[in-house]
């Protein structure tokens, strides 16, 4: 094993994954990069996980924990790895062969690059493919488009590659986020350090059905919070109007859930707090949704 590369720690949170923990291990172990250990945090699983991660005791450390959530579980594998390097991956996505030996060439021959991730494909839980989710535009203000697209780093909790250092800067992943704490991260970690992404869908996402993110009012909750804790990280000549735009954005999703779930009253009341906040750049579109609303029109 060359000694000279540096160490990555993989991190791999699961919770209730017999499912599919074992191709993300799989995946990791059938890295072209030589030097990396694999952390599996079993969040309190009640299945037959424990079972499974037996069988990889020789390859995996494994850490067993009552389950507190998915930042709490990445936290933990932060707190036990030995790499400079952490890497994430979610239970139920992996990863092909190439993707941490072209993510570490990338960060080697630039020592300050922070944290990276690459282009990821986007499956069912079948395998049916539904998209490639691409790198943000070159030169773009990484924390400008977090904030307007709330998912600009491909792969998210499964694409990205930090240096460990730069946690004792911005800290973990916060415990209070049910949803889209990964948002939260990379959000703080854009504003301290340098990103960059390997247009190469080098990851496999993949969407099922009890994923947290289909939890749709938990996402819209945390997506809010997530945009009010961080307004801080942004340009400061970005912080009122486009700050503003964007929570209004984030409302107006918000109540085309809530209208489509049936809760006609909510939905309409946070089309107004989007209003208020943002009356001329998504103010037309806003109207435009509170009288379909109103009229009991499809959305």
């Amino acid at each position: 094993m060359p000694s000279s590369l540096p160490l990555v720690s993989v991190v791999i949170p699961a919770y209730n994954a017999a499912w599919c923990v074992e191709r993300a291990i799989r995946s990791v172990l059938g890295q072209d990069y030589p030097r990396l250990e694999i952390i599996v945090v079993d969040d309190g699983s009640t299945d037959e996980t424990p079972r499974i991660l037996e069988g990889y005791e020789n390859e995996v450390r494994v850490i067993r924990k009552e389950n507190g959530g998915l930042s709490s579980a990445r936290n933990a594998g932060i707190a036990a790895a030995r790499g400079d390097y952490v890497a994430f991956l979610d239970a139920d996505d992996f990863w092909f062969p190439q993707k941490l030996s072209r993510q570490m060439s990338l960060m080697t021959a630039d020592p300050p690059l922070g944290f990276t991730s690459t282009a990821a494909i986007v499956v069912t839980e079948e395998g049916t493919p539904l998209s490639v989710w691409r790198c943000p535009q070159e030169g773009s203000c990484l924390t400008t488009v977090i904030f307007s697209r709330l998912s600009a780093v491909p792969g998210s909790g499964s694409g990205v590659v930090v240096q460990r250092r730069i946690f004792d800067r911005v800290g973990l992943f916060d415990e209070g986020l049910r949803s889209v704490e990964d948002v939260d991260m990379w959000l703080r970690l854009s504003s301290v350090t340098s990103y960059a992404c390997l247009d190469e869908p080098l990851v496999v996402v993949v969407r099922h059905g009890s994923g947290m993110s289909r939890n749709g009012k938990v996402m819209r909750e945390a997506t809010l919070a997530v945009l009010h804790k961080n307004r801080g990280l942004l340009p400061r000549q970005l912080r009122g109007g486009f700050w503003r735009a964007s929570c209004a954005a984030a409302l107006s999703d918000a109540a085309k859930w809530e209208y489509r779930s049936g809760e006609k009253l909510r939905a309409l009341a946070l089309l107004m707090r989007g209003l208020c906040l943002s009356p001329l750049k998504r103010g037309r579109l806003l109207a435009g949704l509170a009288v379909a609303m109103a009229r009991g029109e499809a959305l």
